[in-house]
């Protein structure tokens, strides 16, 4: 079987539809790791490759301190990070960012179950030049 290519527009509309799917179903009010079998099946139904419970190796200044388990790998592209909770909050939002940058990967999706309704955010790495021209 020959693995169809996705744009990444079109892959993170793809997981959010699955997303979407197992929300609707589920509702809010359960565990992530309950969301996150769902989105499995829901995800290999539509056909995408993906790894669960990703293990990816963080380094510091070259040398290796740890390793870090994405919720899923998507295509080899995009980093998936589930959660259950009431909102989004700032810290979910920078650790998802931390993780593209750590991953050296450009795009991931936040996405959180625990809400009424499903929240998603696609993030992007951020732009180096502009980040260090901010004041401190």
């Amino acid at each position: 079987m020959i693995k169809k290519e996705y744009p990444e527009s079109e892959l993170t509309g793809k997981i959010i539809g699955c997303a979407m799917e197992v929300h609707r179903f589920f509702g809010n009010g359960f565990q992530e790791v309950i969301y996150q079998r769902a989105l499995a099946i829901e995800m290999s139904n539509q056909g995408l490759h993906f790894s669960m419970e990703h293990e990816m190796e963080i380094f510091y200044k070259g040398q290796r301190i740890g390793l870090r388990r994405a919720d899923f790998f998507v295509e080899g592209k995009i980093i998936v990070e589930l959660k259950a909770v009431k909102e989004l909050e700032d810290v979910h939002l920078a650790q998802a960012i931390n993780y593209l940058e750590a991953y050296k990967l450009s795009i991931g999706l936040l996405i959180n179950f625990g809400n009424t309704s499903l929240q998603f955010k696609r993030v992007m790495k951020p732009n180096k030049n502009h980040s260090q021209s901010k004041n401190h």
